[in-house]
């Protein structure tokens, strides 16, 4: 275990009775199990397992319409106060690109307390640079938010790749979101293509369901060359099991300091939150 605190950057809880039939249901898409249940306290076990002081939970809006009922379930697992790292859970918001007024809803967010929002191109069926995701990201932005959004391939979803190296270096020079973060090393199975393409660019990457899946000297080499400050620890729970993700980590051949760097200390810093 880690002496420092650890934050993963990128998990998925649902309300119970929502947990019991989509998990199962997105299990059998990707031809994958789940490690925990998709509910809160399913959650919270495994973070004392595998000693995760806290978890990032990212919804996701398949429809503009479930804004309301997500977001309300969302602002039950987080309190208003982030100024101190005493929560277990950390749920931000998310954004549809089909949303008939974002700038409402970001506003409305923002007002909830929420310190970021989640898109999902894949699951949105919308290409990550689409004029649609660009406005939002960019309001979203000026009010301070953090925007994580999917990158590379979806396991449990055909082609096209709705976010790929390509659609995020167009967005960076059209817009440069200060605070966006790739998840999956920058592009889940396109990782070639990150490290020709989005390595040094400035956005964060988290090794959400990645470590486990690409070649050991390429994760070492990319989060060397992109910045150690600029990687996020991260799970995919329930898609991953939080214990051994962290324990795949440990072996990696890293200093303390980068060690510390990856599992909480550049997460609480773009999150502003004091780790002491």
């Amino acid at each position: 275990m880690s002496d420092s605190p650890i934050i993963d950057f990128h998990t998925h809880i649902f309300p119970d009775a929502i947990a019991r039939k989509a998990i199962p249901q997105m299990a059998a898409k990707a031809h994958t199990i789940p490690y925990v249940n998709g509910t809160v306290s399913d959650l919270k076990r495994s973070m004392k397992k595998a000693g995760i002081t806290c978890s990032i939970a990212l919804p996701v809006l398949t429809s503009p319409s479930q804004f309301a009922s997500i977001h309300h379930f969302a602002f039950e697992q987080s309190a208003n106060d982030y100024s101190k790292l005493n929560h277990d859970i950390i749920s931000f918001g998310g954004m549809h690109p089909d949303s008939s007024n974002y700038k409402k809803e970001l506003k409305e967010l923002k007002s909830m307390g929420f310190l970021g929002i989640k898109i999902h191109p894949d699951y949105q069926g919308v290409n990550f640079d689409d004029i649609r995701y660009m406005r939002i990201m960019d309001y979203a932005s000026e009010l301070g938010f953090i925007i994580v959004t999917h990158s590379g391939v979806d396991i449990g979803l055909p082609n096209p790749v709705h976010c790929t190296p390509d659609s995020v270096l167009h967005v960076l020079r059209e817009i440069h979101p200060p605070k966006l973060v790739l998840a999956h090393m920058g592009g889940w199975n396109l990782w070639d293509e990150v490290e020709a393409k989005l390595v040094g660019q400035d956005v964060y990457f988290d090794t959400a369901f990645s470590m486990r899946f690409m070649p050991s000297e390429q994760f070492i080499r990319i989060i060397r060359s992109h910045g150690i400050h600029k990687i996020l620890f991260a799970t995919d729970s329930p898609w991953d099991d939080q214990k051994e993700s962290f324990d795949y980590f440990d072996q990696f051949d890293l200093s303390l300091e980068e060690r510390s760097m990856i599992l909480g200390k550049n997460a609480a810093q773009l999150l502003n939150l004091s780790i002491k």
